[in-house]
């Protein structure tokens, strides 16, 4: 992957990655679109397609995390995009047992204010398997651009704090969410909401749409408040439960205690078995 991209840098190509889990959908074609848009007609664009097991705590759902790499190669053929990486575990968490060590595997990179709050609190060891692989798909693939969904806004926000700090020379695009008719965040993990848990799903949209609304009715509104209110119509769905919501400013994630314009909202639910976020600014 690294001599194959060396080559297009000698040869004048930018070259743009999108990193993905796979199992793709309208969502990820949209990031690949955005990066052929950003490399040009001339550029190279990679996928990598890797479910990173060090992001999963041990009770979350990575041996079930959907997998279909024959039927996302096609999607992205379509696409015209140039490679897809899909490594293995094997070749990118080398495994052995020299020294007594379980595994030779050792170095992680570690963000370590903007991960702290919201999904970090729910998932404490996510955001440290997230900046590792992704450091590692920078240094593999050398893109100049990388382009992220803003579905996963913290995420994205950390990443992006993560070039800044360790001088990364990607340029990091984050690119608008994708949704259904109905309004539900595109997700891989849509696959498990079946029958009626699909229609509750929506109730991530409907508390983002009741916050808009209560703002559009006072100019500002206490943060306590819109919480109480968003947990109250969260849980008003029988098979639903509210992991968390927080209203923060989007360039620091800090939490405020008024709500007012440009605030962004942030919230994870469990529908059934399912975990969902969403966010959008108010």
């Amino acid at each position: 992957m690294q001599r194959l991209t060396k080559k297009w840098h000698r040869d004048g190509a930018h070259v743009g990655l999108v990193p993905t889990m796979g199992y793709l959908h309208e969502g990820h074609l949209s990031l690949v679109r955005e990066a052929r848009k950003r490399v040009g007609k001339k550029g190279k664009v990679t996928v990598s397609i890797y479910v990173n097991p060090t992001q999963f705590a041990p009770a979350e759902d990575f041996s079930k995390y959907p997998r279909d790499l024959k039927r996302d190669c096609a999607m992205l053929r379509k696409e015209g995009v140039d490679v897809v990486f899909a490594p293995t575990d094997g070749e990118m968490y080398p495994a052995g047992s020299t020294g007594g060590e379980a595994t030779l595997f050792s170095t992680y990179v570690v963000e370590e204010k903007l991960s702290k709050a919201m999904e970090g609190v729910s998932r404490p060891a996510h955001f440290r398997g997230v900046t590792t692989v992704v450091a590692k798909l920078f240094n593999l693939v050398l893109p100049d651009v990388a382009v992220f969904g803003q579905k996963d806004f913290q995420q994205a926000t950390i990443i992006r704090r993560m070039v800044r700090d360790l001088n990364f020379p990607v340029r990091v695009i984050v690119a608008p969410t994708v949704r259904e008719a109905d309004g539900l965040a595109m997700s891989s993990r849509n696959k498990y909401l079946e029958g009626d848990l699909r229609r509750q799903a929506t109730v991530l949209r409907r508390a983002m749409d009741a916050a808009h609304a209560a703002l559009k009715r006072s100019k500002k509104i206490s943060a306590a408040r819109l919480k109480a209110d968003t947990r109250k119509l969260i849980e008003s769905e029988p098979d639903a439960r509210l992991d968390y919501v927080e209203f923060f400013e989007p360039e620091t994630l800090a939490p405020v205690a008024d709500v007012s314009t440009g605030v962004r909202m942030a919230l994870a639910v469990v529908v059934g078995k399912t975990r969902l976020i969403d966010n959008e600014t108010l």
